[in-house]
């Protein structure tokens, strides 16, 4: 019977990954000592799975799984978890590396690291890998961009196609992830699915700025979520927020390198997507590609509603309000008609520095934008090392409260005389 761990701080039911036989030594698979651990902790209450400091624990995929366990089941991560290299242990590819699923009141919390030992990943991207498409809005006239260049990993042969997620909740209540740092993940550093009552702060996810569709949150088909006091550098989105999700909450987030903070693609080979009710507040962006951006698929429909984004702070951010209703990480696609609509956005007090356009707002032909407000705008060009382009707005409907720098007129005031409105589409 694996010895109960007597610390002080923890409760009795805490159960020690070492006394299960992990030996976090860094080499030896201490895959099994996990997974026995989690089966000895799912049977009680408000128990603890302790991984502890000073070790660094090597784990394959692994799924800490409901529903039959019992509630309120704290993961305490003071310790390292590293993933395995050997492309056999990931056999044709994985979704995720480590999963929690179908549980009710689940904690990740201390403060340890789980390091996803992307690089062996990034260096085996295909060629034809999808890819963010923001290049075509505006390519700096400096740009260097590298493709990258498939190399065969040197620890079991080239990994498969299929990259993992580093941490994903699917299906699960009352979810909160605080104090752990996540890196180089192979791909999405935390995902969160089909979950319902989520928080996440005192957070980190870092993995190189150039490592591919590295997102640091992962959003989608979740309510309820407060994400805050977090920083994320990484070669994607900071936060992605896609189909499903209301009632989201970011707030006092660090963010850069990376893509912004995204709502979408949504409406992808002609899908319905709802998202509403997003605030995202008290951000600071350093060096991303975009500061905050909604970007959907045409041929898509539902419908993306109550946004808010407010005191976003940016410096040397390539375009830092965007609205994409064009997008494609395809080289070549389709014009289509039917749209996600737009409404209900609401952009108040974004400062700061750009370094190609200020504003980019792309809304579909046969669906415009409508209620774009903008308040209080100060978006200023860090130098001339870069052409700069005018505020971009197409098919875009609202009002500005107050005068901007640069001027944006290109807004549409007031509502599109079109006999199409958003209520003759599918709304959510």
């Amino acid at each position: 019977m694996p010895t109960k761990l007597p610390s002080k701080g923890f409760p009795a039911s805490t159960f020690n990954v070492r006394d299960f036989g992990a030996k976090g030594d860094g080499k030896s698979d201490d895959t099994q000592a996990f997974e026995a651990a989690w089966e000895a902790a799912c049977k009680v209450e408000a128990s603890t799975i302790f991984v502890p400091p000073e070790y660094v624990f090597l784990v394959g995929p692994i799924s800490f799984s409901g529903p039959y366990c019992q509630h309120n089941i704290v993961f305490q991560l003071d310790g390292t978890i590293i993933a395995p290299v050997d492309a056999k242990v990931w056999g044709s590819g994985i979704l995720q590396w480590l999963e929690f699923t179908k549980l009710v009141g689940i904690t990740v919390k201390g403060s340890g690291k789980i390091d996803g030992n992307g690089a062996v990943w990034w260096q085996d991207t295909p060629l034809d890998d999808p890819t963010d498409d923001e290049s075509k809005l505006i390519i700096p006239s400096n740009s260097t961009m590298q493709i990258p260049i498939p190399l065969n990993s040197s620890l079991g042969g080239r990994m498969p196609g299929i990259k993992p997620t580093a941490l994903r909740f699917y299906g699960s209540f009352n979810v909160t992830v605080t104090g752990i740092t996540i890196q180089n993940s192979p791909q999405c550093h935390l995902k969160l699915d089909n979950c319902i009552g989520v928080s996440v702060y005192n957070f980190s996810a870092s993995s190189p700025g150039d490592s591919p569709n590295t997102d640091g949150i992962h959003l989608q088909n979740s309510k309820d979520v407060l994400i805050r006091s977090s920083n994320f550098s990484c070669g994607d989105d900071c936060v992605s927020i896609q189909t499903g999700c209301t009632n989201v909450y970011i707030h006092n987030i660090n963010c850069g390198p990376g893509h912004g903070i995204s709502i979408g693609g949504l409406g992808k080979d002609n899908t319905k997507a709802c998202v509403s009710n997003i605030t995202v507040k008290d951000v600071i962006m350093h060096n991303t590609m975009n500061g905050v951006r909604i970007k959907t698929w045409q041929g898509g429909s539902g419908s993306v509603q109550g946004l808010k984004f407010s005191n976003i702070q940016v410096s040397e951010v390539l375009i830092p309000i965007v609205i994409d209703q064009f997008y494609c990480d395809k080289r070549k696609c389709q014009n289509k008609t039917s749209a996600v609509a737009l409404s209900g956005i609401n952009y108040e007090k974004i400062t700061g520095t750009y370094t190609v356009k200020p504003v980019h707002l792309a809304c579909s032909d046969t669906m415009p934008c409508i209620e774009v407000t903008m308040t209080d705008i100060q978006l200023k060009p860090l130098q001339e090392q870069y052409h700069m382009y005018d505020p971009y707005c197409w098919q875009t409907f609202g009002e500005l409260y107050t005068p901007t720098v640069p001027p944006i007129e290109c807004l549409q005031v007031g509502n599109p005389s079109s006999s199409t409105t958003q209520a003759d589409y599918d709304q959510c």
